[in-house]
Parts: structure tokens; sequence; C-alpha cells
């Protein structure tokens, strides 16, 4: 059975209290609104969230890269912080790909490393499977559009999740734009080492989103909105994409989420 058919018959933690935030290196140190909005969101609903100072990056960059040994004690180092049998919520469908399916593999070998994969949720995953959060759409009336990075859809489903929270906001109309489901032509390291071939993808990427005429799009990944924002910007165009962190954040109403 692939990943993607395994994803509904996880079991998802009921009432939860308390979660980790796993903030990812991108976001922490070059976005770390998101974050912070994500944080807020999650204390607006009722849940405790603490924010492992010792955390950093998954060990993706490495892993892909073919770095296997750098990637599994990056690894080991973020599994140590994460000591408490609550969930641990990451702000990345890519990296919640890699800590929930690749560690599995990676750190075969170390002690609880299944539970502490079972742990691992995606941002919008677990408010709609966990919280099954309810949302109150106290913005204006604004078409956007949806990017959600290959990892974040093919290894973890979570297009669907992000969807289903946006189609809660009604205000909002959710516009499906030509070729929504293709790759940006980031993929980390692919975008340094096959630059040309990055770059057209990007430009396919971005020319469709302002072709759909929405006012911004929304993403669960940072990784992919860093290299469209920068296309954009290059094209001296105006739209720009936001967290879904950030845009819930702004979309409600504090208190009037469930």
């Amino acid at each position: 059975m692939s990943q993607l058919n395994t994803i509904h018959l996880r079991h998802y933690p009921t009432n939860p209290t308390q979660v980790y935030l796993f903030g990812t290196c991108l976001n922490d140190t070059l976005f770390p609104d998101s974050g912070i909005d994500a944080i807020e969101f999650l204390e607006r609903q009722g849940i405790e969230v603490i924010f492992p100072q010792g955390q950093s990056c998954c060990g993706q960059p490495a892993y892909n890269s073919g770095y296997t040994e750098q990637a599994k004690a990056v690894a080991r180092e973020q599994v140590k912080h994460f000591a408490l049998d609550i969930p641990i919520v990451v702000i990345s469908g890519s990296c919640g790909g890699m800590m929930r399916h690749h560690y599995q593999e990676l750190l075969k070998d170390e002690p609880n490393i299944n539970a502490f994969c079972d742990r691992i949720f995606e941002f919008t995953e677990f408010l709609v499977h966990a919280l099954k959060i309810k949302l109150t759409d106290s913005g204006p009336y604004e078409r956007v559009a949806m990017h959600t990075s290959c990892a974040a859809r093919r290894e973890m489903g979570v297009h669907i999740t992000s969807k289903k929270l946006l189609s809660q906001l009604s205000q909002v109309e959710l516009i499906t734009h030509d070729y929504e489901s293709e790759c940006c032509g980031f993929g980390g390291t692919f975008a340094v080492k096959h630059g040309d071939i990055s770059n057209a993808m990007v430009a396919d990427k971005s020319a469709n989103l302002l072709a759909a005429d929405v006012v911004r799009y929304v993403s669960a990944d940072w990784g992919c909105m860093m290299n469209i924002n920068g296309a954009l910007r290059h094209q001296k165009a105006p739209l720009q994409g936001e967290h879904i962190a950030s845009y819930l954040l702004s979309r409600t109403t504090a208190g009037g989420e469930i």
C-alpha cells in the first residue's frame, strides 16, 4: 500500500491539549513570523505549544544529496529534543514527510523510532483530523490559489487538508490554477544543480498563478514560496504567497474558530 493510501488510516490524537511545534530551519531562520503565527493559532484552540530551542534542520538536504551519515546525525539530534509522548506539529509538508516517512528507514536501528514517526503531523493535517477545527471567516471576499509542495502532496497528502481548511472560509474563493499539482522547480538542491530546468519550471508555475487572477496564493511550504515569490518579484508582479498558518490567523477571529 502506498504512503498516500495509508494517510487516512493513521491514528490521530483525541482532544490533544499539548503539542510540540517543529518550526523547520527555513521558517526559523528566514520566515519566523510563520512559526509565531502557527503557535498563536494553535494556542487559540486551547493547545499548549512547546518549541524546543535545540531543534534545527530535519536532515532532508543532506539526505536528498546522498549524505546518509550526516543526515542520520541531524535526525538523531532532532529526535532527542521531542521526548514527551505528545504530537509533533510540523509547519512544512516536506519536512513532515522526511520525519514521518524517511526517519523510519534512516534511523531504523534506533529504539522507538516508529513511535516517534507516528507522532509527526503536518500543520493542516493536525487541524483537520486531530482538532476537527471549524473556522469562522472574518475577512473580506477575495480569490486565492493554493500551492502544495511535491512532498507535501505525494508523501503526506496534505493538499487535501489545506483545501478543506480554505473551503471553510466563507469569503474566500479558492481558484484552481492550471497545473496546480506540478512542481515549482525548487526541490532544495535541485534548483542549484539544475538551475536552467528549475527556472523553466518556476516560470511555468508563476505564469499559471498569475493567469488565475488571484490576490494571493497560499502554501504550507516556504521552500516553494521562496522560489515562486522570487520569480514573481523578478517579473515585478504584485502577487505573493503567504504561509497557511499566517493566512488562517489573519482570516479568523480570536476564540471563534471551534
